[in-house]
């Protein structure tokens, strides 16, 4: 069983979110609670935009698992971000079937219009571009997906333009 809530990392996670790790270890036997790791990374994510070596370590000892072991699970998974990223990261397919129908154009044309490279994130914060390997869905291509959750198909120059000014609409901010 996960550690009671009383003695779980209280400083690092808020009671909420302690809530929310109870209901995903409570899905697997008592000895397997490691395997509500990355749903648990996933929660730490939504709640922190990314997942700080201090949140790695406070997890770890709440799952009563090594560091490393966390640490593992934050550097395997794409969907884990390891480090800070803007408010929306737009990861885009650079696989073939993605390249053939214009993901590296559409790549590029985000680098240039938010002035970033690969990985990097605006001067505004809004934006992390980086490229990520097939998200499945190559007969949409080129595609992409925002934070993670939301799939964009057919990303041609005129609607990227178009999310991008939605999101920065989203935002407040002037395009």
């Amino acid at each position: 069983m996960s550690k009671p809530l009383a003695e779980a990392p209280s400083a690092t996670f808020s009671s909420a979110t302690l809530a929310r790790f109870e209901k995903e270890v409570a899905k697997y036997p008592p000895d397997r609670k490691r395997s509500a790791m990355v749903p648990c990374l996933a929660i730490i994510q939504q709640e922190h935009g990314w997942i700080s070596p201090e949140n790695e370590k406070a997890l770890a000892e709440y799952l009563d698992v090594p560091p490393i072991a966390v640490h593992e699970g934050t550097s395997f998974y794409n969907m884990c971000n390891p480090h800070p990223v803007g408010r929306y990261k737009i990861s885009v397919c650079t696989n073939l079937p993605c390249q053939l129908h214009g993901g590296q154009e559409a790549f590029e044309y985000l680098e240039k219009t938010l002035g970033v490279g690969d990985g990097e994130t605006s001067a505004d914060g809004l934006f992390t571009v980086e490229h990520c390997e097939c998200l499945g869905a190559c007969g949409d291509a080129p595609v992409m997906l925002v934070n993670d959750r939301t799939m964009c198909s057919y990303m041609d120059e005129e609607r990227l333009k178009q999310m991008i000014a939605s999101l920065k609409s989203a935002e407040g901010v002037a395009s």
